[in-house]
């Protein structure tokens, strides 16, 4: 039996979330500040996350490697390793003496086994409870092969992935746009948090395609959909708040576009740049990356320069432009009036009439609540009535949202309904994003706390957000 490591949990459990006000900080939380700590003193990027830091805290690592240690000693802010409840024990333990169980051989001959074919039988008739103790004992001297379900994705470390072809075809495109399309579903409607590591995997495999050998117009098509894996990749990143993972990825996908000039995938990376770095306070940056992908505008769809344009619009709106930020929304609403969806790159399907009013909603939200007279509510309702059953992620920021207006420029009792919507939907995402959105949400409804309705409202929220 491993002991868990108390002080490793507890020390995480002390450290506030900078994420979600008034909580732990959370074991992927842990991992992504790990993360960033390394890659700001190594320039290389590490992958820990929430199941690694999971492995430590339940013992099965109890020594991890020494810049891990050092990471984590930082962000935790303790002094040594033992406050962590890190042991080498291989120093410490001194041959120590081991009880070996009967040789399986000999469990197997004990237990009187049928004959060749047939099923085995339990020991001495016994349920199936005592078929598991029996295997639990008869695995003991390969290595504790059925020990406890916490050590099974240990079996998988030694596996390797499978060799990329040599030569690359339309089918392995298809392969490649299917993995995209499947990120990308799940990301609007689960959240991207939950999946980043199989998403990593896939971009890693896929991304060995890019050396194979192929025809100049299987290339194109293969760095095209490559890139769209790499943007699906970064997104999922992004959605968890893992930054720079995110933006490494971006770029890489970023640089596939160039490489074979697709104006349209560069468009749609940028703007998730853009997103990206509006959403986390760099408004001036995420400015520069819409308006670098709109230097030629012409070159793409109504409905991207619509998205291009909703983009500049919030990043505006964050830095406090107010007549700037209406000129952009009306450059927006004029593209889209212009939209041909059928003339779109496929991955834009996602930007329709419902997503458009959100996006718009939500630049008009940051000069409502500094106290300008805007379309917001009616925009955002729009965009939640709008949101079909795919798109959970978008319905539950849009309705957060809302509820957070109504709030802050409303009345407490409707927005305390809104916001009751947007908890449930918002409850099944694995999205760091939503949460955020939840936080801002029980924030604004503070002020409204005597009302018995918000008062619900902020128990749910401060429920949802321990989750």
């Amino acid at each position: 039996m491993r002991e868990p490591n108390e002080h490793l949990r507890l020390a995480r459990e002390r450290t506030p979330s900078a994420e979600v006000p008034g909580t732990a900080m959370s074991r992927q939380e842990l991992a992504d500040r790990v993360n960033a700590y390394l890659f700001e003193r190594t320039g290389r990027l590490h992958e820990l996350d929430d199941n690694y830091v999971g492995k430590l805290e339940r013992g099965i690592i109890r020594w991890p490697q020494a810049t891990y240690r050092e990471a984590l000693r930082a962000v935790l802010g303790v002094a040594s390793d033992r406050d962590l409840g890190f042991v080498n024990t291989r120093r410490l333990q001194a041959a120590p003496v081991v009880h070996l169980a009967p040789a399986p051989r000999q469990l197997l001959a004990d237990a009187h086994p049928p004959h060749p074919g047939a099923a085995l039988e339990p020991v001495g008739g016994e349920p199936d409870v005592k078929r598991q103790e029996f295997l639990r004992a008869a695995f003991v001297g390969v290595g504790g092969l059925l020990a406890s379900p916490s050590t099974l994705l240990d079996l998988l470390a030694p596996l390797r992935p499978s060799d990329a072809p040599k030569r690359v075809g339309r089918s392995e495109i298809e392969q490649v746009r299917g993995a995209a399309d499947l990120l990308v579903s799940w990301g609007h409607s689960h959240g991207g948090a939950g999946v980043r590591e199989a998403a990593n995997a896939q971009l890693r495999w896929f991304g060995q395609l890019l050396g194979a050998q192929a025809t100049p117009e299987v290339r194109v098509e293969l760095h095209e959909a490559v890139g769209l894996l790499g943007h699906a990749t970064a997104h999922m990143a992004f959605d968890a708040c893992a930054y720079d993972d995110a933006r490494q990825i971006f770029k890489f996908a970023l640089a596939c576009s160039e490489e074979v000039g697709s104006w349209h995938l560069r468009a749609k990376v940028l703007s998730s740049l853009a997103r990206q770095e509006i959403w986390r306070g760099e408004a001036d940056l995420g400015l520069t990356y819409a308006e670098l992908a709109l230097v030629r505008a012409d070159r793409l769809t109504a409905t991207e320069q619509a998205m291009l344009h909703t983009a500049r619009a919030r990043a505006l709106a964050k830095l406090g432009r107010y007549q700037d930020t209406l000129r952009a929304v009306g450059q927006a609403d004029e593209a889209y009036a212009h939209t041909e969806p059928a003339g779109d790159p496929p991955w834009m399907g996602y930007y329709d009439a419902a997503q458009h009013a959100g996006d718009t909603g939500h630049a008009l939200f940051d000069l409502t609540v500094q106290g300008h007279r805007t379309e917001a509510a009616p925009r955002l309702r729009t965009a939640v009535d709008g949101h079909t059953a795919g798109y959970v992620r978008s319905r539950a920021m849009s309705q957060t949202k809302l509820a957070s207006l109504t709030m802050a420029v409303g009345d407490p009792d409707d927005a305390a309904r809104i916001g009751l919507a947007a908890v449930a939907d918002a409850g099944g995402l694995h999205s760091r994003r939503a949460a955020m959105d939840l936080a801002e949400l029980r924030t604004y409804s503070g002020r409204h706390a005597g009302v018995p309705e918000v008062a619900e409202l902020r128990h749910r929220l401060t429920t949802a957000l321990a989750s």
